[in-house]
């Protein structure tokens, strides 16, 4: 199994486009402290042929671009051979609006969430000019879903989150609305990484992720009140559906000692002081054995 970060920031990316906190200044600035990134996305191969887009970002047509191995093998078609989106979020779907040019795809996703977009976002419609234009796959939750001709296979598993925005107050919340991935290689011997980019609490956790080869976990903000104590919001994480990476209660001690190979904080905001090199919070992350993703990263298993 082969992974690549196509775009490891939270929804804006880094820097933001209205953000002048101190590491969008940095990012802007160059010098190698604080590197640009694009919207969380992944790409995944197995052993078969073409690539599992996790997540279509707005950074989506930047991202292909980005990545030779996302690029055309013939006059018109793509190497992306299946999307599977984890929620309904604009920063995980608004990219399906760029893949609009007359191009087969095959989308995986909850029933849940595809309800919220065919049935409640008239944009989505650009992708069906032709009756066969997209074909979708319901994930199950807890029921594996083979793309044999992938050579993946993935188990969607519900964890802890909230509705998208622009569904909030139209549908009542589901189990279904926010998932992590569980993707297991074909090949032999098998692979296994745990993708669980957005998790609003971490009960259970530790049971998903463990054993897997690679985890890749929600990195979104470092402390519960960031955005409050740095006079950008009013929200804290967990009011955002995301666990804090530090303090008692955080994912970092919280999954201390978990048996997992690789381990990846993605989906990062641009005001996470993990994100600037030689920081604290970037010492305490790697000390605790865990990388921090950057766009263009790639983990092998």
């Amino acid at each position: 199994m082969r992974i690549r970060v196509l775009g490891s920031a939270a929804g804006g990316g880094v820097p933001q486009w209205n953000c002048g906190c101190t590491n969008c200044a940095l990012a802007r600035a160059g010098g190698g402290e604080v590197a640009p990134r694009t919207q969380d996305s992944l790409a995944v191969a197995g052993v078969g042929r073409g690539w599992l887009l996790v997540n279509a970002s707005p950074d989506v047509l930047r991202q292909i671009e980005g990545f030779d191995g996302l690029w055309p093998t013939t006059r018109r078609g793509t190497s992306i051979a299946a999307i599977v989106l984890t929620n309904g979020d604009m920063d995980h779907v608004a990219g399906l609006l760029s893949l609009r040019e007359s191009q087969p795809l095959r989308i995986l996703c909850t029933p849940r969430v595809r309800s919220g977009l065919v049935e409640h976002n008239a944009l989505l419609r650009t992708l069906a000019r032709t009756p066969d234009q997209v074909t979708w796959i319901d994930l199950v939750p807890g029921r594996e879903q083979r793309l044999d001709d992938v050579g993946l296979a993935v188990t969607a598993v519900p964890v802890p989150g909230k509705l998208p925005v622009h569904l909030a107050g139209v549908i009542a919340p589901s189990h279904e609305d926010n998932v992590a991935l569980r993707v297991r290689s074909l090949g032999s011997p098998s692979r296994t990484a745990v993708l669980a980019t957005a998790v609003g609490a971490l009960e259970g956790a530790a049971a998903l992720a463990d054993g897997a080869d690679a985890l890749f976990f929600d990195g979104t903000f470092f402390s519960a009140d960031e955005l409050v104590a740095q006079g950008l919001g009013s929200a804290l994480a967990r009011d955002m559906a995301h666990v804090p990476v530090g303090g008692a209660e955080g994912s970092l001690a919280f999954l201390k000692g978990l048996d997992a190979g690789r381990k990846v904080y993605t989906h990062i905001n641009n005001t996470n002081p993990m994100l600037r090199q030689g920081s604290p919070e970037r010492a305490a992350v790697v000390g605790a054995g865990w990388e921090v993703a950057f766009d263009g990263m790639e983990v092998a298993l």
